[in-house]
């Protein structure tokens, strides 16, 4: 049996016109050969009735009496309601179809209410139904505890949940669908010429994910990479491939030859670079002040420790406690606000001379002063102040040609 799983957000379920396409998807997919599998984000966004945000702001008023496991039953309710009815849909237009909530589904967790990790997935029943020629359609975003309490999966978790049904299931593609045709070379709110990418390795979306371009979740091509799933982002309202996500065969073929090296640029705003030395009082003491902020749940990014000092960044609404917290250590600390960390990535760059003088040439060229940088096998990102961001930005994304 051939296996797809299609996964539709919640702008692909809020309105009339969405709906109808999502049925044009299954569909196409079913007269492919292949047995269906769908996933289900809750519909619309924050400020609509049953966005998983919206019944997140229903609990606000009452602060430490949150019970963080009922927390959870209130906010699977919204998978519940966008997948009852997308399955009645379903059924509306001739094809078989059943819904299965996570637990249903057989996804298990461990009991991290609110952003529950999988533990297991039994999928005999998805299987069951899937012989009897039947769509199932699965609430994204839970599953359950072994004692059999609701659980979510945080941030993403819907897109989790079908890269790991994907990989239970041993389906042949995940396709992921949002609001947009792909994954483009940069944000097109900011880079006019940004183009589509027809195709990228595992590595070089998980960095795009993590630093700003939030088409599909790092956690979830995690999982798809663990189980060599290749996965598409596509639009709902297209009938476009949109991206490819599988391995970059080239990646380990030393004789490949590639036309560019960097693939695509994103970027992360609200950022505070710290200074932090020591004083007459208090030498300069790295391990003081790592610890110091990590008791606080202060994450800290772009690091560069030497015998004088350190440099690093934290965002822009943890800044004014990581001040206090070192300042009170009798350490000398200034504080760098209104950052950009840019992220350039491509997997061709791994290895490759000149690619680093290529990004200080444009940015000065430009006037843009690099605050920091950092480097890995993907991708090399530097500091910039906001303002600036825009420029470097447009500068880059044309010196690697990805405007082509």
């Amino acid at each position: 049996m051939r296996i797809i799983v299609q996964k539709f957000g919640g702008t692909s379920l809020s309105t009339s016109q969405a709906k109808e396409r999502v049925i044009q998807h299954i569909k196409r997919e079913r007269d492919n050969g292949y047995a269906v599998v769908v996933v289900v984000s809750a519909i619309g966004r924050r400020g609509e009735p049953y966005a998983t945000d919206t019944l997140l702001d229903q609990l606000q008023p009452y602060g430490d009496y949150i019970d963080l496991k009922e927390r959870d039953m209130l906010l699977s309710c919204g998978e519940i309601i966008s997948a009852t009815l997308i399955g009645a849909q379903i059924r509306a237009a001739g094809i078989p179809a059943v819904v299965l909530s996570g637990a249903e589904a057989g996804i298990e967790t461990d009991d991290d209410f609110g952003s529950a990790k999988i533990t297991a997935i039994t999928p005999e029943r998805i299987i069951q139904h899937l012989n009897k020629g039947k769509v199932v359609v699965v609430t994204g975003f839970q599953g359950k505890t072994k004692q059999g309490a609701v659980t979510t999966l945080g941030r993403g978790g819907s897109d989790t949940s079908a890269t790991a049904l994907g990989a239970a299931l041993h389906a042949e593609i995940v396709d992921i669908y949002t609001d947009v045709n792909g994954v483009l070379t940069a944000d097109p709110k900011l880079v006019s010429d940004a183009k589509p990418i027809s195709k990228v390795s595992y590595a070089e979306i998980c960095h795009m994910a993590r630093e700003g371009a939030k088409v599909v979740h790092p956690r979830a091509v995690e999982i798809a990479q663990q189980a060599r799933i290749p996965v598409r982002v596509r639009s709902t309202f297209s009938d476009d491939e949109g991206t490819l996500v599988q391995d970059a065969t080239w990646e380990h073929n030393e004789h490949a030859v590639l036309d560019r090296h960097v693939t695509g640029i994103a970027y992360a705003l609200g950022i505070t670079q710290l200074h932090v030395s020591g004083t007459d009082k208090q030498l300069h003491d790295p391990q003081l002040i790592f610890e110091t902020l990590a008791q606080h749940d202060i994450s800290v990014d772009f690091i560069n420790v030497s015998a004088s000092h350190s440099l690093f960044t934290v965002q822009a609404q943890q800044d004014q406690l990581a001040y206090t917290l070192l300042t009170e250590r009798e350490l000398a600390v200034t504080l760098n606000r209104e950052c950009a960390k840019i992220s350039i990535i491509g997997g061709g760059m791994n290895g490759q001379p000149g690619v680093m003088a290529r990004i200080v040439a444009a940015l000065t060229k430009e006037g843009i002063a690099i605050l920091q940088s950092a480097d890995s096998n993907a991708a090399i990102w530097v500091l910039v102040k906001e303002e600036q961001m825009a420029k470097a930005l447009t500068s880059l994304h044309s010196t690697f040609d990805l405007n082509r």
